[in-house]
């Protein structure tokens, strides 16, 4: 199981969803959770990241949003960058 943190942008990003809509909120919190279990990863649809997020990865709440995160050095802790809609790689 992976411990999570969360950065200072991507608590940010995750307020201002939850201000909109609330649903797609407690969906986020839902998916962070089976997140923390790596046997969820596939159905997740965890990937890595290309050029230029090298080191970077990336998984989807819905068909909408994804959230960037990264590995810590043992991979035993994920960090969580950012969340959005795929206009978040640009």
């Amino acid at each position: 199981m992976y411990k999570i943190t969360y950065s200072y942008s991507f608590l940010k990003k995750y307020k201002k969803f939850k201000l909109k809509n609330k649903n797609l909120a407690e969906e986020i919190k839902e998916k962070i959770e089976e997140f923390k279990y790596e046997k969820n990863h596939k159905k997740l649809k965890v990937h890595k990241l290309k050029k230029p997020f090298k080191n970077l990865h990336a998984f989807s709440v819905n068909y909408k949003i994804r959230i960037i995160f990264e590995y810590s050095d043992k991979k035993t802790m994920v960090i969580l960058l950012t969340l959005g809609n795929h206009d978040i790689y640009n």
